[in-house]
């Protein structure tokens, strides 16, 4: 009755196989583990320097930059009172310090998103064979669990904000690469032949022509890219990542339902705010480019 029973590696082969991986990943952390920290050391620097001037200055100047953000944003009254007054019911239940600790996470991770996903999602909507080779790669990053994300980064980095970073770009990456592809494949290709005839260069027409055309998709890859920094943010906290998903977990771990309930609601609020805003700016783009395009 062999056949009934799925051929597999033996106990002993697995094992073997285990420790072959993890061993040269080891030594793989041991050999360049300090490269890589130096590489990334101006990262921190930026993250270490957001936060602490979000927690640092005065919260009604805080306070009123970031609504002052949302109303140049999304250009709506109501958006803006609204967040207003999200912002300043977490602040009067003692959240303000890990809510600023979470905006500085969720910027600095976007930020990193952006300047990696926009030219690796022009590069696929310019080649099909790197678009073939990244689709793969975008849906392992997709559907890999995201606990899986920790175990590389926290054994070349430790634990703290490098790790963290690093884990939530490659979770919330791929809807920016995505969408960029898909906004600039979606140009209209009589818009790229009249800037043909009008003699533009490959740079032209896509600086010119295709992002700004692009744009509104981009911001919806944008708007996708903080959700989901966002959703990591109580992952995160695994490792050693200050903000609202530390209390979470803490919550958790303590069976604490008024905490969690208190800090995810703060999560959630955040989370309303920067959709709300990069929506609208999103929407406004696509009218504008309406108007010049139509």
């Amino acid at each position: 009755m062999d056949w009934i029973e799925f051929p597999s590696l033996g106990r002993r082969d697995l094992r073997d196989l285990r420790l072959a991986v993890d061993g040269s990943f080891k030594d793989f952390t041991r050999a360049y583990g300090e490269g890589l920290e130096s590489f990334f050391a101006p990262l921190k620097t930026f993250l270490v320097a957001l936060e602490s001037l979000l927690l640092t200055s005065p919260w009604p100047l805080v306070l009123l930059v970031l609504i002052g953000i949302v109303f140049l944003m999304s250009r709506s009254f109501k958006i803006s009172i609204g967040s207003l007054i999200a912002l300043c019911l977490i602040g009067y239940f003692g959240m303000w310090d890990d809510t600023m600790r979470t905006i500085a996470m969720v910027a600095v991770c976007t930020l990193v998103a952006i300047l990696c996903g926009i030219p690796v999602g022009i590069m696929m909507a310019r080649s099909d064979r790197v678009q073939a080779f990244v689709n793969p790669v975008l849906d392992l990053m997709q559907t890999m669990p995201s606990f899986v994300y920790l175990i590389p980064v926290v054994m070349i980095f430790g634990l703290g904000k490098v790790p963290g970073v690093i884990a939530v770009v490659i979770y919330a990456i791929p809807p920016m690469i995505r969408l960029t592809n898909l906004g600039i494949r979606l140009v209209d290709t009589d818009v790229l032949e009249a800037a043909d005839a009008f003699g533009s260069s490959a740079w032209q027409k896509l600086t010119n022509v295709q992002l700004p055309l692009a744009l509104p998709t981009i911001m919806a890859g944008i708007n996708q890219c903080i959700m989901m920094s966002l959703a990591m943010v109580v992952v995160a906290s695994m490792i050693g990542v200050k903000g609202l998903g530390q209390p979470v977990l803490q919550a958790i771990n303590n069976q604490y339902f008024t905490m969690g309930v208190m800090n995810g609601l703060a999560i959630v609020a955040i989370a309303i705010i920067f959709d709300r805003a990069t929506q609208a700016y999103g929407k406004r783009l696509q009218k504008h480019s309406e108007v010049v395009h139509g």
